[in-house]
């Protein structure tokens, strides 16, 4: 029993009691005058009997009762009136609370007005979407139709309730509906469309099995698909230049990355113009006349293109690019043909564009924090189809992101100019002048960043030259900074004339205290991390070798805070013997190229590296080499990489300098750049190639001499003849004067041997040794001291002098000037002069 059929039942029963107790006074009286006629009649009397006597004896006329009898009666029957109330009103309660549960049920608990609700919300959802749905009974019969079903479909204004069969559908389709079996995107024709069906049968409880269809026109599947495509292309698109734009701090190569990521999934030509302060890393103002440079075109040769990659491009007022360029705008041109503008710039040029199938254009600037820096400009074909204003937004944020890649490219190109420069204000900007090496360098900054290697080529007394290669571990402007602080202590150390192993000696303590100074500075205490044992030093691992720590790595070693991290080779060279004295301290081994072509990597002793070496020593290593020889300094840059280890690499530089035995040591260094460069350096690299050279023995003189007051005159008179024999008869009289003193000194104040030697080189060199380690010192002597005046002279004349230490004593030195000229004497020289002649015995 349906909700309608209980609730009629409830009205029609509360009716049929409210009407027998309004009318059951009249009924028991109208019977008891029937019973008075007829007399008292048995209980069990037959029904037609008592009719019989009834149709006999029908009943007088009523009369009125009187009102005594009335009341009484009316008394008598108002307990059944209120027995038929309460009857009533409990029949009512109980069916309203039958209702209430029933409609409960049915509706799921659901009130009517969200009932109601609900039932409007379906109802415009049903007539809302873009998909025709239709119910059919379970006899075939349409119930309901939204609004696109009817579109699809064409049907009439009466299709409710009526067959399938009869609503004039295609006959397969109709058949379909009428099957009532399920169906999923079943193509079918329906008048000049196809339809995409999907069928479900449903049954919900208590109610006849019924079926649910959808239909989708197949076209506008089609067209929503394509558009669906076209957004996940984009997308993807955008995805991808996230990651291919701005791989590196490049402004070309980011410009080009833009432009190959663009076409052809976006345009089928991309050219992209820069500024001109962009290229140096500077930030740009956009003028009226503004210079921007091509950095790219791809997707057609660049000779068809009207400027090609390099040139410098002014845009006249007025052209979309200008345009776009004053307003920070993208302007799209969606017929190039019909755009005066466009043409204005270069009338020639842009009809050869038109010739190529070039017909739409949409011009970009990349525009980063507010800084317009460029164009990006996309041009389609009439094969692709024109721009159209949906396509401003794309481009727009395609070229924004590319516009950061830039900016940061930019702003990285100015920080890595300010390093570079820095770096090589701190390297040597030219080679001094020195007869023995014939030497050609390299310096190749990273692109990640600059670092801290460094060269230098360092004249010593004696003809003799200092070459130094050496490489602090890090990027950026601290070790380009700390590089200049190691290079000038090495200048200052070399001036002192140590052997190798004892500047770097002084150079390892010095890196020390910069450690130590940074750590205090950084409040980390000195000797943080370090290892008790050592001293705050490192140790040599199990393989023998010195850890360091990766390039950029800041603290050097594991285990160690604040370690500056260097490593430094000093080599002397001496052309009279070709002897080469060599020590290192944590660097690669040189390599040495002999004169018929042979390579080699001696065997250098181990040494740790700058900041580590603490109580460990020194040690050196000699070589001797022939004229001609090549010694070749590098830094790990060169051997050692991302893609490669240290011993292939090492494989690597001695096959490329076994490849030519005459060469040049520029050749060699080209040849080996060649063959060992990477295609994008992670560090610096540094490389010397110096080529040996000996000092012709017959610029060589050397004499004994006695300790022996005596011997100083023989000794004197053979040095002027031998500078009568090499054509310097011009500096006699001065290098007379200096020898007489510094032999004298020498037998007065030094010990055996004592020798006397002179160099004929750019310089004339006079050496005396002796065999004391006492280093004489220059002062003005007072004027009533009977000495001190001879080493005044000696600086007086001499363009040069010192003192340099030997493991057998020491040797003092001066160089003048082969064309006779000195320094000017001071107002005392000649008074000087006489007073030292004084001291020195007759000859």
């Amino acid at each position: 029993m349906s909700v309608r059929q209980l609730a009629r039942a409830v009205l029609l029963g509360i009716v049929a009691v409210l009407a027998l107790a309004f009318q059951a006074p009249d009924v028991s009286a109208r019977e008891g005058r029937q019973l008075a006629v007829a007399g008292a009649q048995p209980a069990t009397q037959a029904p037609d009997t008592r009719t019989a006597v009834r149709a006999a004896h029908p009943p007088p006329p009523r009369e009125a009762a009187a009102p005594e009898q009335t009341g009484a009666q009316g008394e008598d029957q108002f307990p059944v009136l209120l027995g038929s109330a309460a009857g009533v009103l409990l029949l009512v309660a109980g069916g309203a609370a039958l209702v209430g549960w029933r409609l409960r049920r049915q509706t799921g608990g659901v009130r009517p007005a969200e009932m109601r609700q609900r039932y409007d919300h379906h109802d415009a959802v049903l007539h809302a979407v873009r998909e025709g749905v239709l119910i059919l009974g379970s006899d075939g019969r349409l119930l309901l139709a939204n609004e696109e079903a009817r579109r699809l479909l064409e049907l009439p204004a009466d299709a409710e309730r009526r067959p399938v069969a009869d609503l004039g559908l295609e006959p397969q389709l109709s058949a379909l509906l009428a099957s009532g079996r399920a169906a999923t995107d079943e193509v079918l024709l329906a008048g000049d469309r196809l339809l995409a069906v999907n069928v479900r049968p449903t049954a919900p409880s208590g109610r006849p099995a019924g079926t649910v269809v959808t239909l989708r026109d197949t076209r506008e599947l089609r067209a929503l698909a394509g558009r669906a495509g076209v957004a996940q292309e984009r997308l993807k698109l955008i995805y991808d230049a996230g990651l291919r734009i701005g791989a590196t701090l490049d402004v070309g190569r980011t410009a080009e990355e833009l432009a190959e990521v663009a076409v052809p999934r976006f345009a089928d030509v991309v050219t992209v113009e820069l500024l001109e302060p962009v290229l140096r890393g500077d930030e740009p103002t956009v003028g009226a006349n503004a210079e921007l440079q091509r950095m790219a075109v791809k997707g057609v040769p660049e000779e068809t293109a009207i400027y090609r990659v390099g040139e410098v491009i002014r845009y006249v007022s007025g052209t979309p690019m200008a345009t776009g360029l004053a307003s920070g705008r993208p302007v799209l041109v969606g017929d190039l043909s019909a755009s005066d503008a466009w043409r204005q710039q270069d009338p020639e040029g842009t009809q050869r564009v038109l010739d190529s199938g070039i017909r739409s254009l949409i011009t970009t600037p990349l525009q980063a924090r507010g800084v317009v820096l460029g164009l990006a400009n996309y041009w389609r074909s009439g094969a692709s189809g024109t721009f159209e204003e949906e396509d401003l937004a794309f481009a727009e944020e395609l070229t924004a992101r590319a516009a950061v890649a830039v900016d940061n490219a930019r702003r990285y190109t100015r920080e890595h100019t300010t390093a570079v420069t820095l770096q090589r204000s701190l390297l040597p900007q030219t080679l001094p002048e020195q007869s023995a090496l014939a030497v050609a360098h390299r310096y190749l900054p990273a692109h990640a960043g600059v670092g801290g290697d460094w060269f230098d080529v360092i004249p010593l007394p004696g003809a003799r030259v200092a070459l130094v290669v050496g490489d602090v571990v890090g990027h950026g402007l601290h070790a380009a900074a700390t590089m200049g602080r190691l290079r000038t202590a090495v200048h200052n150390f070399s001036a002192l004339d140590l052997p190798p192993d004892e500047l770097l000696s002084h150079l390892d303590e010095l890196v020390t205290h910069i450690d130590t100074d940074e750590a205090r500075a950084a409040g980390l205490g000195a000797g943080t991390g370090a290892d008790p044992g050592t001293g705050g030093r490192g140790v040599l691992d199990g393989a023998g070798t010195w850890p360091v720590g990766r390039e950029g790595d800041p603290e050097g070693v594991p285990g160690r805070t604040g370690i500056t991290g260097a490593t430094c080779l000093y080599a002397i060279y001496d052309p009279v013997t070709g002897r080469v004295t060599l020590a290192t301290a944590g660097h690669p081994a040189p390599a040495v190229i002999g004169p018929t072509g042979s390579v080699s990597f001696p065997e250098v002793p181990v040494s740790p590296p700058l900041g580590l070496g603490g109580s460990v020593p020194v040690e050196t290593a000699e070589l001797t080499l022939s004229e001609g020889s090549r010694l070749v300094l590098y830094t790990d840059g060169l051997v050692e990489n991302r893609d490669r280890d240290i011993a292939t690499g090492l494989e690597l530089l001695r096959t490329a300098l076994a490849a030519g035995a005459d060469r040049t040591p520029e050749e060699t260094c080209t040849a080996v750049l060649d063959a060992m460069l990477p295609a994008h350096p992670s560090d610096d690299i540094a490389l010397m190639v110096a080529r040996t050279q000996l000092l012709d023995p017959s610029r060589v003189a050397e004499w004994e001499v006695p300790s022996d007051p005596a011997a100083v005159a023989p000794v004197r008179a053979a040095c002027l003849r031998m500078l009568e024999s090499w054509g310097l008869a011009a500096i006699d009289f001065t290098t007379e004067l200096i020898l007489s003193e510094l032999i004298t000194n020498a037998i007065r104040y030094g010990a055996q041997p004592i020798r006397v030697r002179l160099l004929y080189d750019r310089a004339l060199i006079c050496e005396v040794s002796d065999g004391t380690s006492a280093s004489p010192h220059l002062r003005r002597a007072a004027t009533t001291d009977e000495g001190g005046r001879g080493l005044f002279l000696v600086a007086q004349f001499a363009h040069r002098w010192g003192t340099r230490y030997t493991p057998g004593g020491k040797v003092i030195w001066t160089e003048q000037s082969l064309d006779g000229e000195r320094p000017e004497p001071g107002p005392d020289a000649t008074e000087d002069v006489l007073d030292q002649w004084d001291d020195v015995p007759a000859l």
